[in-house]
């Protein structure tokens, strides 16, 4: 026996009612008619078609991303002449998903199709035939828009005759007071004794003498009658084959997400408490579930919307004509046939691969008994969910089939068990504002040792057999720990005192470079006070500095990526500190050659410098002192052979005034040859500053790139 299995990939994503399932009155209306429906949109391919009753709704998943996966199955028959053939109606939210994740499993059909119409069928449809009746046309428009055919009038005597035109023509009314104009439609038909115009008024019927007229009359009806209800879209699904057997289908389409409530009762019992949930379920769509095998299941896959109904036309570019002529030059790059996978090209979309795929795709129908009949809060016993592993998601099956009205809603219990629970008080110290008292949170901590993993939901907590608040909790997967909040503890307040400081670690000295590193302290101190007759255990949740590590206390109870958890017992009508001490190391790298001196005066006194690197540090201000003092004299020197060279030009321009031969020219002359003398001694004194400059410039740097100080 061949295995025939159809998956047809498209999604149009709009949460709204899924599936128009076909029972009532829409299953019944394309009883009655789907020949006609199919040859209207397939040129009548369909044969007698068998209703969806016949293949009821068996199996429904909700999933917590806003779909759900619907199985219709059940025992057909049908003949090699007379075809199985099935309509699933759909609307147009459902549409595009319903293209995407159809599946058809009929062990006979070996060439099973699925055909619909598409989005513009009605208007593109209407639009091809001679009469057209888009837009609710009248007389006039009809007789104008068949212009040229022949027509047989009754007004009320018989003409016949070809349609010239319709004119309109005024017309006037008397009325007591005044008068009054109306437009009269006058028809113009060629007859054989000449033009006849024809008021509109006084026809009773007409006919056209061209049968397909007339057919397309019938046909514009019939698209127009299936229309009345736009929003729904069928499938035609045809499976060829002979003999009674079992077929399947099944799709996925948008659905309300379901929705989980709890109630946690904290008096059953020191250490344990009852915990229970509810599933929270909408049928929005427009027909009743009945006797349905209903599944939730819970966790995050990938969900995407793609229009895959609507006809889709890419732009091509326009050619010139292929005239013959030269040929054109081509190039052409190398290929290889390892450039795609060998597996993908040889890919063929058999039977069994299908069915695989199906079985990837739709949720597991297989449960382990992790699940039983346990003690409800009311104190009776309550049925719940079977639950399991379904891929990488959870998934909840009730244990009995649901029946559900069309847009109704409906609770059943999802799971009931004895949770470990221990009430704390939580403290959030990144809400705490510093100077300002804070009470913490009345909690509860959770282990989850159902067997179960349990959705997100809201949580009503009882305590002492009354109401005690609500809380909220994310996705708990088996045996893990969380806390809820439902309150606040009035009787205990807290507040925090932050501080910063910074405290000298190390120094070293290497190469020329010192560095400093110091210890940056974050102290976060929590003072509490318990003003209630009984001790309180509490958690104090520190929120992690960046990159910083713990250094007070030296361990936590508990950590999450964002904080630290600690956990105390407060004294009864009693105050209480906790301090927080958080260390993060900081580097500082400084180059002493390029340190100014009032800076290395700073380090060398600070008692936070080792003394033997502050040693170092006044040995080395001494060598720069000397280099200071050695550029100083040479500056000095250089300043005074400028003085001189400036006294020598002003001397020349005297002798150029007065002459070189007389007295005063010559008293000139015996004094620049002594500023010549001074100026060759105070050469000679540059020239030994320079040099004593760099000796002093040489060992400073060579004390500091030689100073290893560690």
């Amino acid at each position: 026996m061949k295995k025939s299995v159809i998956a047809l990939c498209i999604v149009f994503l709009t949460i709204q009612s899924p599936l128009s399932q076909a029972q009532g009155s829409q299953a019944q209306g394309s009883q009655t008619q789907p020949q006609a429906s199919a040859q209207n949109f397939a040129s009548g391919q369909a044969g007698s078609a068998q209703n969806t009753s016949a293949l009821p709704l068996r199996r429904i998943a909700l999933f917590s991303s806003g779909v759900g996966f619907y199985e219709h199955s059940g025992t057909a028959s049908g003949t090699l002449t007379s075809p199985l053939s099935f309509v699933l109606p759909f609307n147009h939210n459902t549409i595009n998903d319903a293209l995407m994740s159809l599946i058809i499993n009929d062990p006979v059909s070996d060439n099973p199709s699925v055909q619909y119409a598409s989005a513009n069928t009605l208007y593109q449809s209407l639009g091809s035939l001679s009469v057209n009746l888009l837009g609710n046309p009248g007389i006039a428009d009809i007789l104008n828009m068949l212009r040229g055919e022949e027509i047989e009038v009754y007004a009320p005597s018989r003409t016949r005759g070809r349609i010239i035109g319709v004119e309109y023509r005024n017309r006037n009314i008397n009325f007591d007071r005044g008068m009054a104009s109306n437009d009269d439609a006058w028809l113009t038909l060629l007859t054989p004794q000449g033009l006849r115009p024809i008021s509109l008024n006084d026809i009773t019927s007409f006919s056209f003498a061209n049968e397909d007229i007339n057919a397309d009359f019938h046909r514009s009806l019939d698209l127009l009658t299936q229309s009345r209800n736009q929003n729904n879209i069928n499938l035609y699904i045809t499976l060829p084959g002979a003999g009674s057997r079992n077929v399947t289908l099944s799709y996925v389409i948008p659905t309300p997400v379901w929705k989980v409530s709890y109630r946690l009762d904290l008096g059953t019992g020191a250490g344990s408490s009852l915990f229970q949930g509810w599933a929270i379920i909408d049928n929005d769509s427009d027909n009743d579930w009945d006797n349905v095998e209903l599944s939730l299941v819970t966790g995050r896959p990938v969900s995407f919307i793609q229009n895959l109904y609507s006809p889709y036309h890419t732009s091509r570019p326009q050619l010139p004509l292929s005239i013959a002529g030269i040929a054109e030059a081509r190039t052409y790059e190398s290929g290889s046939r390892t450039y795609g996978s060998p597996e993908m090209e040889a890919m063929e979309y058999s039977a069994d691969s299908m069915m695989l795929m199906r079985d990837r795709a739709m949720p597991s129908a297989a449960f382990s008994e992790q699940a039983a009949r346990t003690q409800n809060l009311a104190g009776g016993n309550v049925q719940t969910a079977e639950g399991a592993m379904a891929g990488d998601q959870f998934e909840f099956t009730l244990r009995r089939p649901v029946s559900l009205a069309r847009h109704h809603s409906a609770m059943f219990p999802l799971v009931e068990a004895q949770l470990r629970a221990e009430k704390v008080l939580v403290f959030q110290g990144s809400r705490a504002v510093q100077g300002r008292n804070t009470n913490p949170a009345i909690s509860v901590e959770l282990t989850n040792d159902s067997g179960l993993s349990l959705p997100a939901g809201p949580i009503t907590v009882y305590d002492a057999g009354n109401y005690a608040g609500d809380a909220l909790i994310e996705f708990f997967p088996e045996n893990e720990k969380r806390l809820i909040s439902y309150g606040d503890d009035l009787t205990v307040t807290g507040t925090i005192n932050t501080s910063n400081t910074r405290t000298v670690t190390a120094v070293t000295v290497s190469g020329g470079v010192m560095t400093i590193t110091r210890r940056q302290d974050f102290t976060r101190e929590y003072s509490f006070r318990n003003a209630s007759s009984t001790n309180k255990n509490l958690i104090i949740e520190h929120p992690i500095t960046h990159n910083a590590s713990l250094g007070t206390p030296a361990a936590y109870d508990e950590r999450t990526p964002d904080l630290y958890r600690f956990r105390i017992m407060l004294q009864a009508n009693q105050e209480q500190n906790f301090t927080v001490r958080e260390e993060m190391p900081v580097s500082e790298r400084i180059t002493l050659a390029q340190m100014r001196p009032e800076t290395f005066l700073s380090y060398s006194t600070s008692q936070e410098i080792p003394a033997n690197v502050r040693s170092a540090l006044t040995q080395a201000i001494e060598l720069r002192r000397i280099v200071d003092q050695t550029v100083l004299a040479q500056q000095e020197a250089e300043s005074q052979r400028t003085r001189l060279v400036t006294e020598q030009d002003r001397i020349r321009r005297n002798i150029e005034a007065v002459g070189n031969q007389s007295p005063q020219g010559q008293e000139y002359l015996s004094r620049l040859l002594s500023l010549d003398r001074d100026i060759d001694a105070i050469n000679t004194t540059i020239n030994n500053a320079v040099a004593a400059v760099q000796t002093a410039r040489r060992q400073y740097d060579d004390y500091l790139a030689n100073l290893n100080l560690r």
